[in-house]
């Protein structure tokens, strides 16, 4: 969800305005999935890097976060979302920490849409992870260096608790062409879908695009269909 900045600069407005207009983005984003069937819903919300922006937009960011996790809470339960917060929350406030573990468990047993909300969250830092469990398990004998493979790390990354871990689409707002470190290892076979549009503009017309062009995509993960 890039932009936020950008689109609150272009219109002479704090940063802390984009944010909030990214939010009703996000809102609006959610409603329409829910209504058109898409069963997980990913968003990176705050990097692993974004801790070097200015304290003040960080500090506005970590409230927000809580805001918008209590604010939705009868949401989640109406539409039978279920949240899960994936990241280094060691890093995040410890409200904001407990606030997300509450609303976790609130909504373990929701099923019609997943929402991952990643914050503080680094791609390698997924992967580092995964390799660090299994290389103890390897440690104390209860694992063979041969029998680590691919599934087996994928058991251990942060996106293992729902059924379909991998992204069909990854969607990039804001004109940038990059993954930033994001779901690296998920999305090896994602399609990808870059937009100029800012975040907060991002509405259902440009939802219903980058649909459509997955829609017209020929997926061969690497084989030859004839």
């Amino acid at each position: 969800m890039d932009g936020n900045s950008r689109w609150a600069k272009a219109r002479d407005l704090p940063t802390s305005a984009g944010h909030e207009a990214g939010y009703r983005a996000l809102r609006e984003m959610l409603r329409l999935s829910c209504a058109w069937g898409i069963r997980v819903l990913t968003v990176f919300a705050f990097s692993s890097e974004n801790w070097l922006r200015p304290k003040v937009e960080v500090d506005f960011l970590m409230m927000l976060f809580e805001r918008v996790l209590r604010d939705n809470i009868g949401d989640f339960s109406r539409e039978c979302i279920r949240v899960c917060v994936i990241g280094d929350s060691s890093k995040l406030p410890i409200s904001l920490q407990k606030l997300a573990k509450e609303v976790e468990e609130m909504t373990r047993n929701n099923s019609r849409l997943e929402l991952f909300v990643a914050v503080s969250y680094s791609g390698r830092r997924d992967i580092a992870q995964a390799c660090q469990k299994i290389s103890q398990n390897v440690k104390h004998g209860l694992l063979e260096p041969e029998e680590i493979t691919e599934s087996l790390i994928a058991q251990e990354l942060e996106t293992s608790s729902t059924e379909f871990p991998y992204p069909d689409l990854l969607i990039r707002t804001s004109g940038e062409a990059r993954l930033s470190n994001f779901l690296l290892w998920q999305s090896a076979y994602s399609e990808l879908f870059f937009t100029e549009t800012y975040w907060p503009d991002f509405g259902e017309a440009d939802y219903v695009e980058a649909l459509s062009s997955f829609q017209k995509r020929q997926r061969r993960f690497g084989q030859h269909i004839t």
